[in-house]
């Protein structure tokens, strides 16, 4: 892979982090190189070292996105507790007091007062005030639809968790591959320092050799050139790693004028360390973790609509006191109020609803289907990535290692060539060809390491285990 491609998939990677806060990567102990501006303008703002776990912990304790799943937990704690207290008592009390501009009128048959059969006298009979106040109580002795739902409560606790280790999974993978791709970057930049270091020193014996007669000046200019080069693709190299310590510090949640050091290495051995297992369990996976209790909770939504076929009990009592006076004297002392107790039991007998029910029922059953549909599919896909995984990661090893015996064979091509220039045995052109060869292997090989280091993360995830 060029270099040129290689930058490029930096830059692609680091504008999706920009734009979505979701990518990751590595590289050896290294601090930014940028100088940060401070949130204050008078003290600097002290540098985090930060391995790459301790950038996955940071994440997870100020990520946003982990906040907000770590938000729905409580939010679906108290919706249980809502739930809860539609099995306890419900105590409600009630205080009302009316009073009458025109009393209320009765029709009493005439023939109560001698008057004729069949006709009434229009009578006004009351009090001008009126007040009442009370306590009345319900208690749910069954209702198929609250037990259910005190049944479900520790499944949807269990939802709203997996729903925030999926949630942290992710921005797990995606920290790693941005921590390790910043990793690749800088031991760039290192490889990058050593190729300027040697060619100016190539430009000053060929510019010794020009004023000596044994040069050209065209081998000067193209010694020069490449120097240039070297230097301009070092600075976009460097901008594009400035560029990926912003993404990295927004999707780990931190402040992104904070300076960063990362403080970890990465070597082939690190790659393919640790790399084989047992088993492979379907239930080690964050997202079949969360699809199981998605079944768990449809199979609860089912049972509630089918008890909602059975009637509801309840036992109701009231306890109230009522008063009817001419004048407004509620709360003076010695005066009469009339006392109403009762207790009752309610029974709610559901008869015919229009097949609601029914179609509630066959609804929640589909929606189990489906779900056991996706565990099915998951089932599958889960196959299917371990098994591409596991190829690429063992393409990818193969390959950094077939990159790391080229990049050291370049190495000592250019050795050689070099030792031949300098006892003028070989040309300029043979030592800017090697030169330009071992820049290839060297992107190639850091190319190759970071593909490596990604399909470990992507094998690891794939089988449960990051």
């Amino acid at each position: 892979m060029s270099m040129k491609t290689y930058q490029a998939r930096l830059s692609s990677v680091i504008l999706m982090v920009a734009l979505a806060g979701l990518v990751g990567i590595p590289t050896y102990a290294q601090t930014e190189r940028s100088n940060q501006p401070t949130q204050n303008a008078g003290a600097p703002l002290q540098a985090i070292a930060l391995s790459a776990q301790e950038a996955v912990d940071y994440a997870m304790k100020n990520s946003q996105t982990v906040r907000n799943a770590l938000i729905d937990v409580q939010l679906q704690q108290q919706t249980n507790r809502e739930i809860t207290s539609q099995a306890l008592p419900q105590i409600t009390g009630s205080l009302n007091v009316t009073k009458y501009v025109d009393l209320p009128t009765q029709l009493i048959p005439a023939e109560f007062f001698g008057g004729p059969a069949g006709t009434f006298i229009p009578v006004q009979f009351g009090t001008e005030y009126n007040g009442t106040y009370g306590v009345n109580i319900e208690q749910v002795l069954f209702d198929g639809q609250v037990f259910v739902g005190l049944q479900a409560r520790e499944a949807s606790i269990d939802y709203a968790n997996a729903n925030v280790n999926v949630t942290k999974e992710l921005i797990k993978t995606n920290v790693l591959k941005i921590y390790y791709q910043l990793v690749v970057g800088q031991r760039q930049i290192t490889t990058l320092d050593a190729n300027i270091a040697r060619t100016e020193k190539l430009l000053h014996d060929t510019k010794a050799l020009y004023e000596n007669g044994f040069a050209e000046k065209l081998d000067v200019d193209k010694v020069s050139v490449n120097l240039s080069n070297l230097r301009t693709e070092k600075t976009r190299l460097e901008n594009q790693l400035r560029t990926g310590y912003i993404g990295l510090k927004f999707l780990m949640g931190m402040p992104v004028r904070t300076p960063l050091t990362l403080t970890d290495t990465l070597s082939d051995e690190m790659v393919k360390d640790n790399l084989l297992f047992d088993t492979i369990r379907y239930e080690d996976r964050k997202e079949y973790q969360l699809l199981q209790s998605v079944e768990k909770l449809n199979k609860f939504d089912i049972k509630r609509h089918q008890f909602t076929y059975i009637p509801r009990i309840s036992l109701t009592g009231n306890y109230s006191r009522n008063a009817q006076r001419d004048k407004f004297n509620f709360f003076k002392k010695g005066e009469d109020w009339f006392t109403i107790t009762y207790i009752g039991l309610q029974i709610n007998v559901p008869i015919f609803d229009g097949f609601a029910k029914a179609s509630r029922v066959r609804s929640a059953r589909l929606n189990l289907q489906q779900t056991q549909n996706r565990l099915e599919n998951l089932r599958n896909q889960i196959d299917m990535e371990v098994d591409s995984a596991l190829i690429s990661i063992r393409n990818a090893i193969a390959t950094l290692d077939l990159q790391r015996q080229n990049m050291e064979l370049a190495m000592e091509v250019y050795n050689q060539t070099k030792i031949k220039y300098e006892n003028g045995l070989g040309s300029t052109l043979e030592i800017t060809n090697a030169e330009a060869d071992l820049r290839t292997a060297q992107n190639n090989y850091y190319a190759a390491l970071y593909d490596a280091v990604v399909a470990r993360i992507d094998y690891l995830k794939a089988a449960g285990k990051l």
